[in-house]
C-alpha cells in the first residue's frame, strides 16, 4: 500500500491529474486555484507533459478543445469568473465529444466577488452556462483524497463517454492540507498509438481517406444537428445511470437529515455529532455527483423524519434538486452562509436544532 503524504488540496489534484495520464494543460492564474497552474508548470513537463499558460481562460479553454480533439488527455482548472469564461468552450467539447477534465476552485461571487470558498457555482456548474442541449457529469468532494480520486478516475470516465468531466471544489480544499494516498501513474500515450485508444481522434496519421477524421461542432442542417443532439442524449442517458453517487448516514430513522455536498457536508458531520448530544437524531444525505443528483437515494429517508435541511454555502442553489429528490414527503428548510461566510458546526448544530423545534420536533 503507497505511503500517505501530506499535500495542499490545489497539488494533491494536480498530481492526481498527471499520475491519471494528463499529458496537456493549459490554464490561467486566478485565485484561490494559483497553485495548480504553479505545479503543473513544475511537474509536468518533467513527466513528458506539456504545460502552456494562456493569455485568457478564453483561450485556455479553446487550446483544450485542439488538444483534446487530436485525442491528448487534458486538464484545465479555474475558479468561479474565470469558469464562467469557459462556458462556451464547454458547450463546443460536449457538441464535438471531446474529453476534457475541469477543475473549478470555487469562489465568492457573483462578479469578482471575494477569493473565500463558496458553493454558488452549483448552477453554473450543474445546468452551464455554454449554448444549446448538452450535459456535463459534476462531481464534488468533500476531502482532499476524495478529489484526488475523482480528478484521477475523471480522466479515464471522460475518455469513456467522450465528454468533458467536471470537479467542483473550492478555496478551502484547494488550500488546506491533508494527507493523502496518491494512486499509480497511468502511462502516457504516445502520438502515435492514439488512433489504437481514439480511433475518432485528429491524429494526422493515415494514407487515405478513410483513416481522416473531422472533430466538429458546425451542423448547420437542421434534421443533422437534431440527429445529433439525440445520440448525445442517448450516451447521457447511459452516463446517468452509471455515475450517480452518495454517501448517506443514519437517513433511515433520523428526525431531521442535513443535505449538503463538498466543504459544507464536513461540517454537518460534525454537527450531527453535537446534535446527538442534545438528544436530536440527525442524518446527513451527501450527493458526490451533482449532475446526476442522487434523486433515488431520498426515498430511503424514514417516514419517521420531521424535516430536511439543505445546508448551503449559497443563497440556496441546491434547494431545486433536494425538493425534487424530496417530492413532497417532507417540509424543506434551507440553512445557509454566502458570500465566502463558512458556518461553524455549532453554529450549523444551534440552527438546526431550531428549525427541528419550530417545525413541533
Amino acid at each position: 500500500m503507497s505511503k500517505k503524504v501530506l499535500m495542499k488540496g490545489n497539488e494533491a489534484f494536480s498530481e492526481a491529474a498527471i499520475r491519471g495520464g494528463c499529458r496537456y494543460y493549459f490554464g490561467y492564474p486566478i485565485t484561490p486555484q494559483n497553485e495548480v497552474p504553479e505545479y503543473m508548470s513544475r511537474e509536468l513537463p518533467k513527466r513528458g507533459g506539456y504545460f502552456i499558460q494562456a493569455e485568457s481562460e478564453i483561450s485556455a479553454v479553446n487550446m483544450a478543445y485542439g488538444a483534446g480533439a487530436a485525442g491528448g488527455r487534458v486538464f484545465i482548472t479555474s475558479s468561479s469568473p474565470g469558469i464562467a469564461l469557459m462556458q462556451e468552450g464547454f458547450s463546443f467539447l460536449c457538441s464535438a465529444e471531446v474529453p476534457t477534465v475541469i477543475l473549478n476552485v470555487a469562489r465568492g461571487g457573483p462578479g469578482i466577488g471575494t477569493i473565500q470558498p463558496s458553493q454558488a457555482d452549483y448552477f453554473q456548474a450543474t445546468r452551464g452556462g455554454g449554448n444549446g442541449d448538452y450535459m456535463i457529469p459534476v462531481f464534488a468532494p468533500s476531502s482532499i483524497q476524495e478529489g484526488v480520486d475523482l480528478v484521477y478516475e475523471a480522466m479515464e470516465l471522460s475518455d469513456k463517454w467522450q465528454n468533458p468531466i467536471y470537479i467542483l471544489t473550492d478555496g478551502i480544499l484547494g488550500q488546506m492540507m491533508e494527507p493523502v494516498v496518491l494512486p499509480d501513474q497511468v502511462p502516457f500515450v504516445d502520438s502515435k498509438d492514439i488512433r489504437k485508444h481514439k480511433p475518432w481522434a485528429i491524429t494526422g496519421y493515415g494514407d487515405d481517406d478513410s483513416k481522416k477524421n473531422v472533430v466538429k461542432s458546425l451542423r448547420l442542417a437542421a434534421e443533422e444537428l437534431e440527429k445529433h443532439i439525440q445520440s448525445l442524449f442517448a450516451k447521457y442517458e447511459k452516463a446517468e445511470k452509471e455515475l450517480v453517487r452518495v454517501e448517506t448516514i443514519d437517513i433511515e430513522d433520523a428526525d431531521v437529515v442535513i443535505v449538503a455536498f463538498g466543504t459544507m457536508a464536513r461540517i454537518a458531520k460534525e454537527a450531527i455529532e453535537l446534535l446527538a448530544e442534545q438528544n436530536i437524531k440527525a442524518g446527513l444525505l451527501r450527493p458526490i455527483s451533482l449532475r446526476p443528483f442522487p434523486y433515488e437515494a431520498f426515498n430511503k429517508i424514514s417516514n419517521r423524519t420531521k424535516v430536511i435541511i439543505s445546508a448551503e454555502l449559497s443563497m440556496g442553489q441546491m434547494m431545486q434538486d433536494v425538493k425534487l429528490g424530496v417530492n413532497n414527503r417532507f417540509p424543506i428548510k434551507l440553512l445557509n452562509r454566502t458570500g465566502g461566510m463558512i458556518p461553524t458546526p455549532l453554529e450549523i448544530a444551534e440552527r438546526t436544532k431550531k428549525i427541528f423545534e419550530e417545525i413541533g420536533g
